[in-house]
């Protein structure tokens, strides 16, 4: 987690925490509660963006980051209401990725920036990610242009004041 002070807008902080949630899908109860803490934890600064999820958008903890609902909600104990509204930037922009992992075994989304969108930050522009029949893609990461199996994800926003 980083704090960065705005130079054009000094009054304004904006917090940047990344993340890599346990990755095993059988364990949603435990990626449930590591995303339940860290929002508890990042609830009192005003401004969050985030990412590295282990999670596609169908699964539990993806649902409970945008919506603040989850089917496992009511079985875990330590969740309570959701403190902080995400959005995801590439389903903001243009729809979510089909993939940012791609191995020959799996390929599918588990990468995210989630901002708390308001009406003084919002995303301007996103990293793209190629296509999965492209040359450098197929056959699967990693490889000679992609040195993991996981492909980078950006993007830029722009602060307002209020």
């Amino acid at each position: 987690m980083a704090a960065f002070k705005l130079k054009d807008l000094p009054d304004h902080v904006v917090i940047v925490a990344n993340t890599h949630l346990y990755w095993d899908p059988k364990w949603a109860d435990v990626k449930l509660a590591q995303t339940k803490y860290l929002l508890s934890c990042l609830a009192l600064f005003r401004t969050l963006v985030s990412n590295k999820l282990e999670c596609t958008p169908s699964v539990v903890v993806y649902q409970y980051l945008i919506s603040g609902n989850s089917p496992l909600a009511p079985a875990v104990e330590c969740l309570e209401d959701m403190p902080i509204p995400l959005c995801s930037v590439y389903a903001f922009t243009r729809g979510e990725p089909p993939f940012t992992n791609c191995t020959p075994e799996f390929t599918n989304t588990l990468d995210y920036i989630l901002f708390a969108p308001t009406d003084n930050i919002k995303p301007v522009s996103f990293l793209e990610l190629p296509e999965l029949d492209l040359s450098d893609v197929v056959g699967g990461l990693p490889n000679y242009c992609h040195p993991s199996d996981h492909l980078p994800i950006g993007a830029e926003f722009e602060m307002t004041r209020e």
